[in-house]
């Protein structure tokens, strides 16, 4: 069940053939969830509501980079390799998504696996850009049961086409709005007034913002569907401070982009999270990456002599960058709703449980009515 399944849909612009991510050429999908355990939390053991996604730009990006560039709304999270990104402009390994005390256990099993793939032939290094949100609210986090045989099975899973949504892979774990949340995505197609045709893809692992704040194409949902009517995952124990929590926004797209339009495409990204009611809480770690597939032929990250002194790129006009604005803003909300639409009730350890968003409820707050 995904927002348009419920008659939601948000802005005007036309989606891709699979309403995610992955209508991108090259982009690829795979998740590896980890579900075990019930009752009380024994650290080591769980219970477990975790997992690895795993965001594939194209086949062997090491060898073909994709320009990119990044934001911050807040920054208490992790994306790892930032700096080289912010640096070099380019993002060369795929890209990892886990929980905030796995980070660094899928960080070096992207490193070997792209060892495993160039081989001992020649100097380089991989910096891999890995994203993390906290299930600890539903997982033994501290147990840190993710493997890099985990972060394999991801990569073995890698597919276009349809991407599962909700409470899978690295978003088994997630709250959003203090619903369950998880992985959404979405797309968008312009057509710029040369004729030029592009398509946006975002992803999202959604595991931010309040209750009370939230927003379903402006409508003021999470004041029509309260804790007395679906309760808050947060009952039962301390609650944390308001809005906490964070998302990790991928944002993807076949336009010729330059790493500082990649830049201003993932600030973009960040005005969807307010549409949906998100602030960037001191709690919430909002990092956002984009990264543009328009260009091929740049030389692989590698310790020695480029091929080449120069290379040609290409670039869109800012005509362009505006339609590409709308379609990052609008792919972003619907991802975010998606990952709670997606999403199934979950409980988790100690019998905490994160409540779906009622479908014919989020129906009848929009006012539609039920089906």
């Amino acid at each position: 069940m995904r927002s348009r399944d419920l008659g939601i849909a948000i802005g005007e612009l036309p989606t891709g053939p699979y309403n995610a991510i992955t209508d991108v050429a090259g982009v690829r999908v795979g998740h590896h969830t980890l579900v075990s355990g019930d009752g009380p939390l024994d650290v080591g053991r769980g219970p477990v509501r975790t997992g690895v996604t795993v965001v594939e730009p194209r086949p062997g990006v090491w060898a073909s980079p994709v320009f990119a560039g990044s934001h911050r709304l807040n920054g208490n999270g992790e994306l790892t390799g930032l700096a080289w990104v912010r640096e070099n402009g380019q993002l060369t390994t795929p890209i990892g998504l886990t929980n905030t005390h796995s980070a660094g256990v899928v960080r070096d099993a992207i490193v070997a696996r792209l060892h495993r793939e160039r081989g001992d032939d020649e100097l380089y290094f991989h910096l891999p850009v890995v994203g993390e949100t906290y299930d600890g609210i539903l997982s033994d986090i501290n147990g840190r049961h993710v493997t890099q045989e985990h972060v394999d099975a991801a990569f073995e899973a890698l597919a276009g086409g349809t991407v599962p949504e909700g409470a899978v892979g690295s978003g088994t774990g997630m709250i959003c709005h203090e619903f369950k949340g998880g992985i959404g995505t979405a797309s968008r197609v312009v057509t710029a007034d040369g004729g030029g045709r592009y398509t946006v893809g975002v992803l999202v692992q959604a595991n931010h913002g309040r209750r009370r704040r939230l927003r379903v194409n402006g409508v003021p949902v999470g004041e029509r569907i309260t804790a007395d009517v679906v309760p808050t995952p947060y009952e039962g124990i301390r609650r944390p401070a308001a809005g906490s929590g964070s998302i990790i926004v991928l944002i993807a797209t076949d336009a010729p982009l330059l790493p500082h339009q990649c830049e201003r495409l993932a600030q973009r990204g960040a005005l969807a999270i307010g549409r949906t009611g998100g602030t960037g809480e001191n709690s919430s770690g909002d990092l956002l990456l984009s990264f543009a597939t328009g260009n091929d032929g740049l030389a692989p990250v590698r310790l020695g002599p480029a091929p080449a002194d120069e290379f040609a790129v290409r670039m869109v006009g800012d005509t362009v960058i505006d339609l590409l604005f709308d379609a990052v803003i609008d792919s972003t909300e619907e991802a975010i709703l998606n990952a709670m639409v997606g999403a199934v009730t979950t409980t988790g350890r100690d019998g905490l449980t994160a409540h779906a968003l009622d479908h014919d409820l989020l129906r009848e707050a929009m006012g539609r009515g039920l089906s």
